[in-house]
């Protein structure tokens, strides 16, 4: 078996532990209410004002594990189960969203760059949807590799995109950390702020493995293409 494949199976097994672990540990931290019975909305409103924002607006979203934050409005997403939610993991999550609009605040490089990127990725997206399958259909039948080339020239952009994400999910997240320590109003015991450490943990590790995902998907179209100009 070539080891492209092997490397996508690897992914594909660490991808799906994660995602579970990811999602066991959020359903353990939802079941952790919070000392200070605070919501995930008025949290979020908290650290936005903390860091002298007053011009991101505070919004619940249909969905689970819905949580963003949209540069372009200014708003930060949350789903209603951390909106709503006063647990460890909301009020993790909440935060870890408002990091984000301080990340915006303070011109934050890397986000900078991502936000840049984002109408770009979009196209590219769009490409990797049809031109990988029909570029290697066109090269098993008639030795065309055009098609491939173009779908894995997106594919490598939407990688860098994936990569280019992780710096910035890291340092919100360690934003939302540094500020709940600081509020020891919102999180009393040291038990508190270790599960919301391990909840941002676990999600930042599903970007990690996306963008492992990613990679290892490039490689495989990729060696297609250069095997195939040999």
């Amino acid at each position: 078996m070539p080891v492209e494949y092997l490397l996508l199976i690897g992914i594909a097994i660490i991808s799906f532990i994660v995602q579970w672990r990811f999602k066991s540990k959020f359903k353990e931290h939802s079941e952790t209410p919070l000392s200070s019975g605070m919501s995930g909305s008025e949290i979020a409103q908290k650290m936005l004002h903390d860091n002298n924002i007053y011009d991101v607006k505070v919004v619940s979203v249909e969905g689970r594990l819905t949580d963003h934050y949209n540069p372009a409005d200014k708003t930060v997403n949350l789903s209603p189960e951390v909106y709503s939610g006063r647990s460890v993991a909301s009020a993790a999550v909440a935060a870890h969203e408002c990091g984000h609009a301080v990340q915006h605040a303070k011109a934050y490089t890397w986000l900078q760059f991502r936000s840049a990127m984002v109408p770009i990725v979009n196209v590219a997206s769009t490409l990797t949807s049809w031109t990988l399958m029909i570029g290697v259909m066109l090269v098993i039948f008639s030795g065309n590799i055009y098609v491939l080339a173009v779908g894995v020239a997106a594919l490598a952009l939407v990688t860098l995109f994936s990569f280019v994400t992780l710096p910035v999910e890291f340092d919100a997240s360690n934003r939302a950390l540094a500020w709940l320590e600081t509020n020891k109003g919102i999180m009393a015991s040291k038990e508190e702020h270790d599960g919301a450490k391990n909840a941002l943990w676990w999600a930042a590790m599903t970007y990690v493995v996306a963008a492992l995902s990613s990679l290892a998907t490039l490689v495989y179209y990729a060696s297609i293409l250069f095997r195939s100009r040999d």
